[in-house]
């Protein structure tokens, strides 16, 4: 009698429970499915099947998906994104990126990162960096002695900028300030307006005697255009040596003095003694018509 009085209290009592405790969310992928199965052969404008597909995703997925969530609110519901977007991301659950051969992977990641291209991976910091980054350390001891430990971090990452541009614009003040007088004396040294054709001779005796071959053919090369063309023809003619030297009466005798020049200037060669000496023989019917003006 008493156990027949007790199986009901003991029924009462779990269904109770059961109703007492709510149920537990359906896992992600499973929410997923149920919600496909839900909707898939939904069409708008019946709504009921969105309403229950969107409880079991909130309930599964939570806001993790807000696309799919977004088509199931539509009204009317957009059944044919959400099933579209649901089928996708069913494949990419029952297809997770993994390999089979762990150690390969590994390896080929290796190979990838030895790679020339990331050599700055693998370079402890440079000199240079080492030295920024002190500087940046004793700034911020500096703030913090100002502002103190606690707070004011980002006021003392301002200050570092300010303080960081302060100091490169001294910088590059001081280098351009150099410069410029740099460039100034050289102004002032070169001597002001056209040159004639004989100061461009005087001054490759002179290169030459020094052993610079590069220089004095170059200015042999603007005595024979200066005398060609005129004083002007070699700071401001347009037209290149081998243009200017075109327009004389025996152009093939002055190559042996174009030619090295080219190489020169344009090519960065040498010039050796036995090719000056050859330069200067072509040059030299060129210093006459000076010399006899000047006389």
């Amino acid at each position: 009698m008493a156990a027949a009085v007790m199986a009901p209290a003991l029924l009462l009592s779990a269904a109770t429970a059961a109703l007492a405790d709510p149920p537990e969310p359906p896992p992600y992928a499973q929410a997923v499915q149920m919600a496909f199965d839900i909707i898939q052969f939904a069409a708008p404008p019946d709504a009921v099947p969105a309403v229950r597909a969107l409880q079991v995703m909130v309930s599964g997925t939570g806001g993790t998906q807000p696309e799919i969530l977004d088509d199931l609110r539509a009204r009317p519901p957009l059944y044919a994104d959400a099933r579209q977007r649901l089928s996708a991301l069913l494949s990419a659950m029952q297809q997770p990126v993994s390999t089979s051969d762990p150690q390969l992977a590994q390896q080929r990641l290796h190979d990838v990162l030895s790679m020339s291209r990331y050599d700055a991976l693998h370079r402890p910091p440079s000199l240079l960096d080492r030295f920024s980054q002190w500087v940046q350390d004793r700034i911020e001891s500096f703030l913090r002695l100002l502002f103190g430990a606690g707070g004011g971090g980002q006021l003392a990452s301002w200050w570092i900028y300010v303080v960081s541009i302060a100091t490169l614009g001294v910088v590059l003040f001081t280098v351009l300030r150099a410069a410029r007088g740099r460039f100034s004396q050289s102004l002032s040294a070169a001597p002001g307006g056209p040159r004639p054709p004989a100061d461009y001779f005087a001054e490759a005796d002179r290169l030459a005697a020094r052993g610079d071959r590069v220089g004095a053919i170059r200015a042999l090369c603007a005595g024979v255009a200066a005398t060609l063309e005129g004083e002007r023809s070699w700071e401001g003619s347009p037209l290149t040596v081998r243009e200017i030297f075109q327009r004389a009466p025996d152009y093939e005798a002055l190559r042996p003095l174009l030619l090295p020049f080219e190489a020169a200037v344009y090519g960065g060669r040498e010039v050796d003694s036995t090719t000056y000496d050859r330069a200067a023989h072509v040059a030299a019917p060129f210093r006459r018509p000076v010399q006899a003006a000047a006389a």
